[in-house]
């Protein structure tokens, strides 16, 4: 911000003594416009010497993916978007045949199992009770009344969420890769930590009676926030951030005034 083309000093008038027309030596007060020495870059110093920056919904170290930062004013928003209780999407990797302390494929080998009874079939099933477990939750933490209009209307709209602190919640989950020992999932949930889905990768093997880890954590949306919109780290720049946060203006607007 500093670096980028500053706007031009203020004026103000003052009277400077210059030559009287009749010459002779006389001399008289004029008005004049000259820029404030006070705007001088060199007396003022740097313009912006603080920023707050505010952090949405955190991603752990071991997790990648679109990760929303509040700069000035959107501090603000990041706050309403968080009021909002929008869903987030994420891709999660998962390898049958072991487990480990952490959940994850770095951590600490705790046993191996076997996984050639496994089926795209098996772990399919699995994900549908998962999934019709945690949409009783929703609606259970939502506090609306499923018989009226107001609950019709939610649901036409996608807007039926928890609208207060509840436990994590899987809204959808599919299977999008299979291939032994691998797997990958979509996952769509609210209140989560990346901790949280490492977790249910592991609790999966042991229903298909073997074990996994979690491979990769990908938070592929945020809200109305998706990977489009992301900026990698060799964008991270003052242009890309505006043109950024002007692309991002109305559909946060949008979601905001349908959700609050």
């Amino acid at each position: 911000l500093n670096a980028a083309p500053g706007r031009a000093p203020r004026q103000r008038v003052r009277f400077l003594p210059a030559p009287a027309p009749g010459g002779g030596g006389a001399v008289e007060l004029v008005a004049a416009r000259v820029p404030v020495l006070a705007d001088h870059p060199l007396v003022r110093g740097p313009r912006f010497r603080k920023l707050k920056i505010g952090a949405g919904h955190r991603l752990d170290v071991k997790a990648s993916g679109v990760f929303v930062l509040g700069i000035g004013h959107g501090n603000k928003l990041l706050t309403h978007l968080h009021n909002c209780h929008l869903t987030k999407v994420y891709t999660v990797g998962g390898l049958f045949g072991k487990a480990t302390d952490d959940f994850s494929d770095t951590g600490n080998l705790v046993e191996k199992t076997t996984f050639d009874h496994i089926t795209r079939e098996k772990l399919e099933r699995i994900l549908a009770v998962i999934q019709g477990t945690n949409q009783k939750a929703l609606l259970m933490y939502s506090n609306i009344d499923m018989k009226t209009q107001e609950a019709y209307e939610l649901a036409v709209k996608g807007l039926i969420r928890p609208m207060g602190k509840s436990p994590p919640i899987i809204t959808a989950v599919r299977c999008l890769q299979f291939a032994l020992p691998e797997f990958q999932l979509e996952i769509h949930c609210l209140h989560e930590t990346q901790q949280y889905l490492r977790k249910m990768v592991h609790e999966i093997g042991l229903e298909l009676k073997s074990s996994a880890v979690c491979t990769q954590v990908r938070r592929i949306r945020d809200g109305v926030f998706t990977l489009d919109d992301a900026l990698p780290r060799t964008q991270w720049n003052l242009q890309s951030i505006q043109e950024a946060i002007r692309n991002c203006q109305l559909k946060v607007e949008t979601e905001l005034e349908k959700t609050l």
